[in-house]
């Protein structure tokens, strides 16, 4: 036995504690042991903003005995009170009590939308490129500004898979001079809904039918597709659901989306409407779909565990922060395109992206529910410079975000949570309430006062006030619908679809097919049809055919638009940091082989995973995966120094080859492609001694699959060709 890590110089994410644990019981007293290297907890401030000298440290545990509550030190925890060895718990025994009602109670309310997410600390650098359209001083030239970012499913409970076909979301918290501003976005950058008034109807249709409360986590049922097809707004996002981006690769290959058009200021008082993007510097990339499902019962933690063990390891993700800036005109239009409509983008090549700084994840949460489940987001956490618009979901959420923290967080002083604390003063005059942690002076929390001195006072614009932006409201009636522009539900759907490359489309195809098919009523299925009809005849007769129905004609005329490179996710290539590699290798293998395999993929910042026949060392080098705990779902290339009869071993490097993952095969190891029906010409396929291997992948990964492969393994399998 031994009390040492078996580890080396290669880095392998994954350590639960910053110590490596004895095999017998500690029991030499000693204090709570500091959080790990990657980890970071909130940067202490008080409750009315003020930076705190505590290290971040206080805010845990201390101290190296076991106490109650109120600092009393116990004896034991082992066993209640009672009368006598066998008798009964006494009524007295204060510390079961305590200890079991605060059990009792330490779950909260999950989120009614956006329940299971991970997050991460990190900070953001403004380019300055900002300073000519805002006036916010976060992004003024060299600012860094701290940032808290939680990435989310939308439909799932906090319990469900990540790999769920759905939209993302993206929000981040910006601890701002001015203020917290919140960017409370997707990975979509169109929405279902034009008005709020609509989102409990696309919630409900979207979750568990209430009767069964099945199926947890996905649209592939009929109270989704009924709603969709019947409130045809509904049609943009829904085929954006039905793409590879609803099945994100990694949090940190994901696009990230403001969805609604905001007003900004700049310091002339010149105003343009802005639509904000996050953009991967690992690229935009996608699971296949039978990757998604065979994580959702090998992984279901994949994208939190690839987010936590990425930042661990050093691979720290980053995003660039960009807008597209238009006119702020009395129109609210650009190009015929309504900005206020959140079921419509702007496509990149009608107006380009212009990057305004930086953002980089660079440390784990300390504690999930302090941080990641408490953080409370809200898009009217403004500052200066930025402003909403008449968006009518935009406005709605102004409230509901309110009301969702009020029910999840116990009151209204959720702000004074550690991760939710402004790095600013606050002087709000807000009293009392639950869960009260400041402890407010003075006897005139109001305006105006002179027994406190008049403060607070006002703050002009010259003191950095948020002032609203004056804009004009056009004379009109009080009335409950919408402006014509809003009418057309199909031309941006159309232009999405055209716009991806062959493989993405047929996945599309692939997904409606999926979808509906796991719907009971023929009468949802034919009226979603007609749908796709109106979208694009091809992809109408694929999905008809694929659930044995005639494809409909189209009802409408739709508008023909140029299409957009932009949308696509296959094409380019891009950094692999944080990729995973799996390296198959045995007692036999060489270890100078082995070593250099492993050093080549670790200084490119990729995690190399050895699967063995058994655990622990294969002669100095660690084994991280054995037949029985290796997935080809974990990994995004394998390199295969020695062929192996195991069956979980074959089946493993059979999903990395359809799913169309670059195979490094040792020229001792030949049988292993013989065994899975690869040649030495197939896309992907790299053959050699190790250091070709290493090469070789190193050269396949920046494209994330070969996509030529893919498609003529999806075409093998349905029985065409590709």
């Amino acid at each position: 036995m031994t009390d040492e890590r078996i580890t080396d110089d290669v880095t392998i994410p994954g350590v639960p504690a910053p110590e490596a644990p004895p095999v017998a019981e500690p029991t030499e007293p000693r204090g709570p042991l500091a959080p790990k290297p990657d980890q970071r907890g909130p940067e202490p401030h008080t409750p009315t903003g003020a930076a705190s000298a505590d290290a971040p440290e206080a805010h845990a545990q201390q101290g190296a005995f076991l106490t109650t509550a109120q600092g009393t030190r116990l004896p034991t925890t082992d066993h209640s009170l009672t009368a006598g060895p066998r008798g009964p718990v006494l009524l007295q025994d204060h510390h079961l009590r305590e200890k079991i009602m605060h059990f009792d109670h330490e779950r909260i309310p999950e989120r009614a939308v956006h329940a299971r997410g991970a997050a991460a600390h990190g900070y953001f650098e403004a380019s300055g490129a900002a300073e000519g359209i805002t006036k916010a001083a976060f992004l003024r030239a060299g600012e860094r500004t701290p940032v808290f970012v939680r990435f989310s499913t939308v439909l799932g409970s906090r319990g469900s898979a990540d790999t769920a076909r759905d939209t993302r979301g993206f929000a981040t918290k910006f601890y701002t001079s001015e203020g917290v501003y919140d960017l409370v976005g997707n990975n979509i950058p169109v929405f279902f809904i034009q008005d709020a008034i609509k989102f409990p109807d696309i919630i409900h249709a979207g979750k568990p039918h209430p009767d069964r409360e099945i199926p947890q986590a996905q649209s592939a049922h009929d109270t989704f597709w009924d709603f969709v097809s019947l409130h045809t707004e509904a049609q943009h996002h829904t085929i954006w659901n039905m793409s590879d981006r609803a099945l994100p690769r990694s949090y940190r290959m994901m696009q990230g989306f403001g969805v609604h058009t905001f007003r900004l200021e700049n310091t002339a008082g010149e105003t343009s409407l802005v639509k904000f993007h996050w953009r991967p510097k690992l690229g935009t990339h996608g699971l296949t779909w039978e990757e998604a499902q065979l994580l959702g019962g090998k992984d279901p933690d994949f994208h939190r565990r690839d987010l936590a063990d990425a930042i661990e390891s050093g691979a720290f993700p980053q995003w660039d922060l960009a807008v597209q800036v238009m006119p702020d005109d009395p129109t609210e239009m650009y190009e015929g395109i309504d900005l206020l409509d959140p079921t419509k983008f702007v496509p990149e090549e009608l107006v380009p992206l212009q990057v305004i700084g930086t953002m980089t994840l660079d440390a784990n949460p300390t504690n999930y529910f302090a941080e990641t489940e408490q953080v409370a987001f809200h898009p009217g956490h403004l500052v200066p410079g930025i402003d909403v618009t008449n968006d009518s979901l935009l406005q709605g959420r102004l409230f509901s975000y309110l009301d969702t923290q009020l029910t999840r967080l116990g009151g209204p002083n959720f702000a004074q949570l550690p991760i939710n604390r402004p790095h600013t003063d606050v002087n709000d005059m807000l009293r009392d309430g639950m869960h009260q942690t400041a402890v407010h002076g003075g006897v005139a929390p109001y305006r105006p006062n002179s027994l406190d001195g008049g403060c607070p006072f006002h703050a002009g614009a010259a003191d950095g006030a948020f002032i609203e932006v004056p804009a004009v409201v056009a004379e009109s009636t009080k009335q409950r619908g919408k402006a014509a522009s809003f009418d057309d539900h199909f031309t941006q759907v159309r232009l999405f679809y055209r716009s991806l490359t062959p493989i993405e489309q047929q996945h599309v195809a692939d997904a409606y097919a999926f979808e509906l098919g796991k719907c009971y009523e023929q009468a949802v299925k034919e009226r979603q049809l007609q749908a796709l009809a109106n979208i694009d005849a091809q992809l109408c007769a694929a999905v008809a055919g694929a659930l044995g129905l005639p494809a409909p004609d189209a009802e409408i005329q739709v508008a023909e638009l140029e299409p957009s490179p932009a949308l696509r996710m296959v094409g380019q290539e891009w950094p692999v940091d944080g990729r995973v590699v799996g390296i198959v290798a045995d007692d036999a293998t060489d270890a100078a082989a082995l070593a250099a395999v492993r050093e080549t993929l670790d200084a490119a910042s990729i995690v190399p995973l050895v699967i063995a026949p058994h655990g622990g060392m294969l002669g100095a080098i660690p084994v991280q995966r054995t037949p029985a705990t290796a997935a080809s779902v974990e990994l995004d290339a394998v390199i295969v120094l020695a062929a192996s009869e195991d069956r979980r071993v074959r089946q493993l490097l059979d999903e990395a080859y359809r799913h169309g993952k670059a195979i490094g095969i040792a020229d001792g190891a030949k049988t292993m492609r013989d065994a899975v029906g690869a040649t030495p010409d197939d896309p992907g396929i790299v053959g050699g001694d190790a250091a070709a291997l290493a090469d070789g992948i190193l050269a396949a990964l920046p494209a994330h699959r070969a996509w030529d492969r893919l498609a003529a393994v999806e075409a093998a399998e349905k029985g065409g060709a590709a």
